[in-house]
């Protein structure tokens, strides 16, 4: 089957809604969670840090092909903006969607964007973009905003060619900016970088190719977490707003 053909059969899965999933589905994906960041292969210090300190929020969406959840998302997401100040390091919001079939990661790559697309047009109906960052996803300042905050989003799915990013089902993790910027004023960013690449060449036996230095490319080629390699054009277009920052 095609990657067109199996996009659009998961567009057409049964539509839910938030927090549809019952309670037994809801224990089901934390277990696969903890299995995740506890497990061999996971490298982030930061993620384990959060998720040990109980300090991740989750939240449960029908599938990821399902745009029914997006407007609810955004409020989610928003809300958690609004709760954490940058200095509220290591702190993240996970969506855990329903699916468990194993996609190709150029499938998954579309999907994790149209989600993002669709969560940001239910926020521009009340909320202006970041203007710490760009809405341009070709811009190397840019980052994903909701809520009038800048996010930096990390995708995992079950067909992850990372074994750091594969989990038994789709999840987008969304982690404030602000955030990493404290840690670039404390002067801990760097060292903390390094340690996680050093992590991940120890357990995965390479470092991942697509985490560059921001500011250098887009971050965005960086959110599915497939090895892009090329030419690249994100699938994602900002609702006609002045952008609110460019580079020179």
């Amino acid at each position: 089957m095609g990657a067109f053909n199996i996009l659009a059969s998961l567009v057409h899965e049964v539509v839910g809604t938030l927090d549809a999933m019952n309670a037994t589905s809801r224990a089901s994906a934390l277990r696969e969670f903890d299995a995740l960041l506890e497990g061999e292969t996971f490298p982030c210090f930061a993620g384990r840090t959060a998720h040990r300190r109980h300090l991740i929020e989750h939240v449960f969406a029908s599938a990821l092909a399902c745009p029914a959840d997006d407007e609810s998302l955004a409020e989610r997401i928003e809300s958690f903006a609004v709760c954490n100040s940058p200095e509220d390091t290591f702190r993240s919001l996970v969506v855990h969607f329903t699916d468990h079939a194993v996609i190709p990661e150029p499938v998954f790559e579309r999907l994790l964007f149209a989600r993002l697309q669709g969560i940001h047009e239910a926020d521009a109906r009340s909320h202006d973009w970041d203007p710490a960052v760009s809405n341009d996803p070709e811009d190397p300042a840019f980052s994903m905003s909701v809520g009038g905050r800048a996010f930096y989003v990390v995708g995992l799915h079950p067909g992850a060619s990372r074994p750091g990013r594969r989990l038994a089902h789709p999840a987008l993790v969304f982690n404030l900016h602000s955030q990493f910027e404290y840690l670039r004023s404390q002067g801990r960013y760097d060292r903390l970088k390094s340690a996680i690449i050093n992590e991940d060449i120890e357990r995965n036996g390479s470092a991942n190719p697509m985490l560059a230095v921001h500011g250098s490319t887009s971050e965005a080629v960086q959110y599915s977490g497939r090895h892009v390699e090329g030419s690249w054009s994100c699938p994602f277009s900002p609702v006609a707003q002045p952008n609110p920052r460019k580079t020179a």
